[in-house]
């Protein structure tokens, strides 16, 4: 829009922006701002509370790269993944995880369509409400994928609406995610952990090596769970940086599809909201100063909360010989509508409705 009527109040949006040389998508209002790298898998690399002047997102230490601009060092599909990662939010879709063979195409971690640029478009720019719509064909896998991104004036709320289509003449699988990463200095050993009702385990092998917080190869419920050394972690906590611990574990049967993160320090805190039916599976990635060697080298504190249709590669749950994956039939699209709400608060969330609104715990 190279004419867009500019505006210095209320919501708004503008498409003419690069950053380091990519595509930029930016919405605001009175109480968000919001960055999406158009040019770099539609990421929302910021997500900023302007009162409090808090950006929730986690960033890598090597940040936003054009990738253009540079050849890897492999052809490792880990490495020129994570090369890439920037932090933030991501899109996962149509694959999620390790990389993998794919209906004999080799896949790298996670998806290709987190290392295309996709188109956008600004689809509603008014002092009420504005949405970027995005949309990419992926290569390797037959899928169409959309997300149009909104927010509404005066509201702590973003939605996020995703689109898959399989444009394949043949049945084709998926695993569909919200990749999103928490870190510093939003992120600290004080910030309250709340979820619903829900059982976890972690794989008896994980994708971190090394010192790990929770024992591999065992369950629970949630708040509780078993530390390597045979005793009593509490999940609503996160440990300091200086446990150099890293690994992962999965939520499943949750109650209900919501969690918040409260920094009680800054008195605010984000929740993400999805609809459970989808998105069965909550990913908890942490790294909370360990992962020794590529890519972190024991240097970040961040986390990993991360709705899913499946686990990782769509491998079965422990015990089961069923994949995860979701099918879709030919030409079949399937939706979701996801929000991400901020709050202020310094004692955590009781629970997070549907539409974002968020209960307070007293």
């Amino acid at each position: 829009m190279r004419y867009q009527n500019e505006r210095t109040s209320g919501c708004r949006i503008s498409d003419a922006w690069t950053y380091r040389g990519l595509k930029t998508v930016v919405l605001e209002n009175e109480i968000l701002r919001v960055s999406v790298l158009a040019d770099k898998g539609a990421d929302i690399f910021e997500l900023v509370h302007k009162q409090s002047d808090t950006d929730f997102m986690w960033r890598t230490p090597w940040s936003v790269r054009d990738v253009s601009k540079w050849v890897p060092s492999t052809g490792s599909g880990d490495g020129i993944w994570h090369d890439a990662y920037i932090g933030g939010w991501q899109t996962i879709a149509p694959t999620g995880g390790q990389p993998q063979e794919y209906a004999g195409a080799d896949i790298g971690q996670h998806t290709e369509a987190t290392l295309m640029p996709w188109d956008a478009q600004i689809i509603e720019d008014t002092p009420e409400r504005v949405s970027a719509k995005f949309w990419v064909r992926t290569v390797r896998t037959p899928f169409w994928i959309e997300k149009t991104i909104s927010l509404e004036a005066n509201s702590p709320v973003l939605t996020v609406e995703d689109s898959l289509t399989n444009e394949a003449e043949e049945t084709a699988e998926a695993e569909w995610g919200q990749h999103i990463a928490l870190g510093e200095p939003f992120l600290t050993p004080n910030c309250v952990f709340d979820l619903p009702v829900a059982d976890h385990f972690t794989p008896a092998e994980g994708p971190q090596a090394g010192n790990v917080r929770i024992k591999p190869g065992t369950s629970g419920v949630w708040p509780h769970a078993e530390a390597a050394d045979g005793s009593a972690v509490d999940l609503r906590s996160f440990p300091p940086k200086s446990d150099r611990q890293a690994d992962y574990s999965v939520f499943k049967n949750l109650s209900d599809g919501w969690y918040a993160v409260t920094n009680p320090d800054r008195g605010v805190g984000i929740g993400v909201v999805w609809p459970k039916e989808t998105f069965s599976y909550l990913w908890y990635w942490q790294v909370f100063g360990g992962g020794t060697g590529y890519p972190w080298y024991n240097r970040t504190y961040n986390v990993g909360l991360e709705p899913f249709t499946s686990l990782a590669s769509g491998i079965p749950e422990p015990g089961s010989d069923k994949r995860t994956a979701i099918v879709f039939q030919p030409g079949e699209t399937r939706k979701a509508t996801i929000k991400a709400v901020v709050y202020k608060s310094t004692t955590g969330v009781e629970r997070i409705g549907s539409d974002g609104s968020v209960s307070l715990r007293a």
